[in-house]
């Protein structure tokens, strides 16, 4: 029986509301990586280089992540549902003019689109969950949901697009998530209730400067660390690419400390944990869009599988994620949210150091399902404890760009961990005399063990999201909610 007080049971339209905004957070992790499996083909679809491949990831992941700090301020600012549903609508669109380009300039530009749409998705969701679910034990499960379909969203997307490119062919690895976004914007529009006059300050302006500074200064740093990877780091397209980066984030900084509605308020980094949970988020995005990148790539381009293959193989990574993140909340009763945190990033570090001994002639069976079931329970864990950290107890009027912050720092992430893994392996294979699947083995055992000390550098900073959760000193803490994510205590409202 559940012994939970009535007034913390989740009701039924929240209950209802959950099911879209999960759905939503769904589709925009799965089109992070269901194009994965389906990069060959895409790349003999349309012309594609093979540098160019990591561009059809990146286009997605980097206007995501570039934005979503914008997509969470207008969620405050414009009200959460108007922009859910104007970034679903979007994103349908975008996918489909994906699946439709003929030309490499027109899938990186629809894929751009896509990553803009997702910008507005993620963090409207993200915090109309958090307003639907009062703190404590309805929250705590909710942020357990959400973090299964978010972890769950990646690995089945690896499964589908392996079935849709052996199937009806790549363009329709496109088409499904516009036909899927549609369906949870009719969904949204149907279950998730309307925003409120509280929801929305008309009055106030966006930081449309700040977010054209932001972008720019990110597309630029990522360009520098892709085109080092086969220009060398001395090239001086790199070294423009940098510099550039390094002006407009800097000049960021800057414009964020004068504009009276900043894109990024600097209070969300200097109160509670939401600084350091941001921080090793970002290191769990690194390693976590490079794995959907380089395991089917291995699979395929060494062992000689199948794009259906590959994509089915990711089936216990998906279960083992959804576990993860399911027992997350009970670990951390049980054991407190940081012993929680520190084994989930543990966990996924054993996971990868297995990785990093892959042979050019593994099986499946032997040498991947052992250490994908490690990485997956580990990912879900730490990725429900992080969100938690990061977007529980902040001011109301910040809850949209809170949970736009938390979702930047991973995509963002994610897209400079690919361009430096991607760098690395490549660095690797090149330097390798061994023949083509070997060398190409090489890389990737590198990208893997590159990968596990990142987890070993975020499990060195998790002091820090416990010295964000102490009061500060001489005042009395409010009495927090049941532990179940790592998080400052929630304040008086």
């Amino acid at each position: 029986m559940d012994a939970t007080p009535p007034d913390r049971r989740t009701p039924a339209p929240a209950a209802a509301a959950l099911v879209a905004l999960a759905a939503a957070q769904f589709a925009v992790t799965l089109s992070t990586s269901i194009v994965n499996v389906a990069l060959p083909a895409v790349r003999d679809g349309v012309g594609l280089s093979d540098a160019g491949m990591s561009w059809v990831v990146n286009a997605y992941g980097l206007a995501f992540g570039a934005l979503l700090l914008l997509g969470g301020r207008a969620a405050d600012l414009l009200g959460r549902r108007r922009v859910l549903t104007a970034g679903l609508a979007v994103f349908t669109v975008a996918a489909v003019a994906a699946g439709l380009a003929s030309t490499p300039w027109m899938l990186v530009t629809a894929r751009t689109a896509q990553g803009v749409g997702a910008a507005a998705i993620a963090p409207a969701a993200l915090s109309l969950v958090m307003r639907l679910h009062p703190p404590g034990t309805a929250r705590a499960r909710a942020l357990g949901v959400w973090g299964a379909v978010s972890g769950a969203g990646g690995a089945a997307g690896v499964v589908l697009g392996g079935v849709l490119t052996e199937g009806p062919g790549w363009p329709w690895v496109f088409h499904a998530s516009g036909v899927g976004a549609a369906v949870v914007l009719a969904a949204t529009l149907r279950l998730v209730p309307a925003d409120r006059k509280e929801d929305a300050e008309p009055r106030s302006r966006l930081d449309a400067t700040g977010a054209l500074t932001v972008t720019s200064g990110l597309v630029a740093l990522v360009f520098g660390l892709t085109a080092a990877g086969r220009s060398g780091w001395t090239d001086p397209l790199v070294l423009g690419s940098f510099g550039a980066a390094a002006v407009l984030l800097t000049l960021f900084v800057r414009l964020e400390r004068r504009h009276p509605a900043p894109l990024l308020p600097p209070r969300l980094l200097t109160r509670g944990a939401a600084g350091p949970a941001n921080l090793v988020m970002a290191l769990l995005g690194a390693v976590w869009v490079g794995l959907f990148f380089f395991l089917p790539l291995y699979q395929q381009q060494v062992l000689g599988a199948s794009a259906l293959e590959a994509g089915l193989s990711q089936l216990p990574l998906a279960a083992a994620n959804m576990i993860g993140s399911g027992l997350a909340p009970v670990l951390a009763r049980r054991i407190g949210p940081h012993r929680t945190l520190l084994a989930g990033l543990a966990v996924q570090a054993a996971g990868f150091l297995w990785l990093a001994r892959i042979p050019a002639d593994g099986t499946f069976l032997v040498h991947l399902l052992g250490p994908v079931l490690l990485v997956g329970a580990g990912l879900g864990t730490t990725f429900v404890q992080l969100t938690g950290a990061a977007v529980d107890g902040v001011e109301p009027a910040d809850a949209g760009v809170a949970g736009g912050l938390v979702n930047t720092t991973r995509q963002v992430g994610g897209a400079v961990g690919l361009a430096v893994l991607g760098t690395l392996a490549a660095a690797r294979t090149a330097a390798s005399d061994l023949p083509h699947t070997a060398a190409l083995t090489e890389g990737y055992r590198a990208a893997f063990l590159m990968s596990a000390a990142v987890l070993g550098v975020g499990a060195a900073l998790t002091p820090l999201l416990a010295r964000g959760t102490r009061p500060p000193r001489g005042t009395v803490p409010a009495a927090p909610p049941p532990p179940t994510a790592v998080r400052p205590p929630s304040r008086t409202r």
